[in-house]
């Protein structure tokens, strides 16, 4: 069962408490969608390894919490890599005041989210977004 889904660290000493439940919410949040994951990496990672690759592919300069990468198509099953900063988590969630878990689990759904094709860019699309992370996060 936990084959489609792989966890990868890069400049963290964070790791993923319980991958095996975190798995099988995420195949779960996917299939309500009715979407399969193919192959899915999440890389836990640092700001400064997030920022390089936001400068290298996207040519931000800026800090940021996600990037998702799609190789996949339209119809096929879910394939691509999330990486995601944990310190931008972690400070996002003392922002927005919940809890670390609440707030990373909010971010691997936002970047499965993305994956299945949904945006965040136009009007609209973030408050949209919102209620489908919401919709994720309630299968947990």
């Amino acid at each position: 069962m936990g084959l489609p889904i792989r966890y990868f660290y890069e400049g963290t000493q964070f790791r993923l408490p319980n991958p095996l439940k975190t798995k099988r919410w995420l195949l779960k949040a996917a299939r309500q969608e009715g979407k399969e994951i193919g192959n899915l990496n999440y890389i836990f990672c640092s700001d400064r390894y997030l920022l390089r690759l936001n400068i290298a592919h996207l040519n931000h300069r800026t800090l940021t919490d996600i990037i998702t990468f799609q190789y996949h198509t339209e119809g096929e099953d879910i394939e691509g890599d999330v990486f995601i900063s944990i310190p931008r988590v972690r400070e996002n969630a003392r922002k927005y005041r919940c809890s670390f878990t609440d707030e990373l689990h909010r971010v691997m759904a936002h970047g499965l989210l993305h994956l299945m094709g949904y945006g965040d860019k136009k009007p609209g699309e973030k408050e949209y977004m919102r209620k489908k992370e919401e919709a994720c996060l309630s299968l947990r």
